[in-house]
């Protein structure tokens, strides 16, 4: 059970359900009129913490720096809306929420034992405080695969034209006079020359021309990075006057 002693430890406390998961995380407690007891807890819930739910909190029970309720999240998430005023919450509100958790309201017995719940503060005596959240933007880096690059090599062929200097013989008839004795007369004679001449050859070699190769280098740019904040701002209400903002 959750008494008035527990009050103070409550708020900021996680909410777990009944099942074992996080609900949220108590912002306000509200207690009963006359008797001081708790209970309501106004939860944040959501990715954000933008959704306000109320919990019921008499069965609760508190350990570890967390509160663990009867009812399940999805309950808590269904549950309705109360528009307080005043720091009261009305009897037709807080009666709904009763018939929605299957709870058994207490009875009414006259204005000071009235189910309607005022808003419990932290401190002691007169003095009442909340603590103002706000959330900073932690920006960082971290290093991520931007793509890849490969070397590679491929053979291209191309036509290259060399001039080579090449000699061949050629037969020429060379006349002189005879000397000695004469040959056989009137007789047909034949003689050969054989004529050379070069070609040209191609062959080819393989030899290393240049080598190449990849090499990365680190480069700073500067970015700029946006995001959304929020705030808790605190806020004075009077019954009669207009509130005062801080």
């Amino acid at each position: 059970m959750i008494d008035q002693a527990h009050v103070e430890a409550l708020y900021d406390c996680d909410v777990i359900d009944n099942h074992g998961e996080k609900i949220g995380s108590v912002k306000q407690v509200w207690l009963e009129d006359g008797t001081g007891a708790p209970l309501w807890a106004e939860v944040h819930t959501g990715l954000f913490g933008t959704r306000q739910s109320f919990v019921p909190i008499q069965e609760g029970q508190v350990a570890g720096g967390a509160i663990t309720v009867p009812v399940s999240k999805q309950q808590v998430k269904d549950a309705p809306s109360a528009r307080t005023s005043a720091d009261h919450m009305s009897d037709e509100e807080q009666e709904a929420l009763y018939r929605h958790y299957g709870m058994i309201p207490q009875a009414k017995t006259g204005e000071h034992d009235r189910l309607g719940g005022r808003r419990g503060g932290r401190g002691t005596g007169d003095a009442a405080e909340v603590t103002l959240s706000e959330e900073k933007l932690d920006v960082g880096t971290r290093n991520v695969e931007a793509g890849r690059v490969r070397l590679v090599k491929h053979t291209v062929t191309e036509q290259r034209n060399v001039t080579v200097p090449v000699t061949h013989e050629e037969a020429r008839v060379v006349r002189e006079p005879a000397k000695g004795k004469p040959g056989k007369a009137f007789a047909d004679e034949q003689a050969e020359v054989t004529l050379h001449r070069e070609e040209p050859v191609v062959q080819k070699h393989t030899e290393a021309v240049e080598r190449v190769r990849l090499e990365k280098d680190a480069v700073t740019e500067q970015r700029e990075v946006k995001g959304e904040v929020r705030k808790e701002r605190a806020e004075v209400e009077r019954e009669g006057e207009r509130r005062d903002r801080r």
